[in-house]
């Protein structure tokens, strides 16, 4: 088969954890050991947050007077090879020595007039107490917004049109290749609104969606499953309340009629119904450590058109 897994940020930092390359690393250890099954018998690609990593990237960056800050795209770009480094090597470590692996810079296309560019809403950078949050704001001109009890600066998240790289991707893959790409969802580009820059791409000063991304990603390389690795078991209803229950399995059109938290959940149920829907392909939900039981039907919430009945629990 051919698998997609996006590996959620909690892969690479904790909430809490210190942004340090050793706590990343070993998070990143930690999924290796989880992947490693999957890449000896299928074909594999792997997508990552960075919005942590972006964020210390820039802070890095505004700390460094007379020169002006590097852009989100350029940041984007460094993360991709960061940490594409960090699983590139790990998964290697738990691999056979000539398990070829590959991290792959990836351009994503975004719309010039997608209206998340008057709204940003995506959380990147550490977490702040509120006053933190504002003075920083005021100082570096940034958008803010409470994430849970903490603050954190928002960019804008458009929406993912395709990805550049799927031939070279495809061209990997088919050589046996384990992929690693479209980081932080891809670093963001669009072509210019103006005629005379109709053909001309440039970097947006934006942020990706992961799951939205790695959806695009999946549909297009025609994956036979899509796998969205996150700190809990499943999809719940009524998430944080008596009423919660895990959901076992759903068709995407009851999915995409029901609620789920924007800043968490949301993102990935709307990335597995996009990618069902399109393709009649898998999409599961769960947890990093309950991958291989994810894949056979066993654990997460599985998102399928050809179920008897919408929904069912746990």
């Amino acid at each position: 088969m051919r698998i997609v897994v996006a590996l959620g940020g909690n892969a690479l930092l904790r909430r809490g954890e210190p942004m340090t390359a050793a706590v990343q690393r070993a998070n990143v250890r930690t999924a290796a050991l989880a992947l490693a099954p999957i890449a000896r018998s299928h074909q594999l690609v792997v997508t990552h947050g960075n919005g942590p990593q972006v964020g210390l990237l820039e802070l890095q960056a505004q700390a460094y007077a007379g020169v002006e800050p590097y852009p989100l795209d350029i940041l984007g770009a460094q993360t991709e090879g960061m940490i594409g480094y960090l699983i590139e090597q790990e998964l290697g470590n738990v691999l056979p020595e000539d398990a070829p692996l590959a991290t792959l810079l990836t351009m994503t296309e975004v719309d010039p007039d997608d209206p998340a560019f008057a709204d940003p809403r995506k959380f990147v950078g550490p977490v702040y107490d509120e006053a933190t949050a504002r003075a920083a704001a005021a100082e570096h001109g940034w958008v803010v917004k409470p994430d849970g009890p903490y603050w954190r600066r928002v960019v804008a998240s458009p929406r993912p049109v395709r990805i550049f790289e799927i031939r070279p991707i495809d061209l990997l893959l088919r050589a046996g290749c384990v992929v690693v790409c479209a980081g932080g969802g891809g670093i963001p580009t669009m072509f210019g609104r103006d005629p005379a820059d109709a053909n001309v791409l440039a970097g947006v000063e934006a942020v990706i969606d992961k799951d939205l991304a790695s959806a695009v990603l999946a549909r297009e390389l025609a994956a036979d499953a899509f796998v969205m690795a996150t700190d809990v078991a499943a999809v719940e209803t009524d998430w944080g309340m008596p009423s919660a229950r895990q959901i076992a399995a759903a068709t995407p059109e009851w999915l995409a009629a029901q609620t789920f938290a924007a800043g968490s959940m949301g993102p990935k149920v709307a990335a597995a119904v996009e990618f069902v829907t399109a393709t009649g392909g898998r999409a599961m939900i769960g947890s990093l450590a309950d991958m291989g039981e994810m894949l056979s039907g066993d654990a997460g919430t599985q998102i399928r058109a050809d179920l008897a009945e919408p929904v069912s629990y746990r």
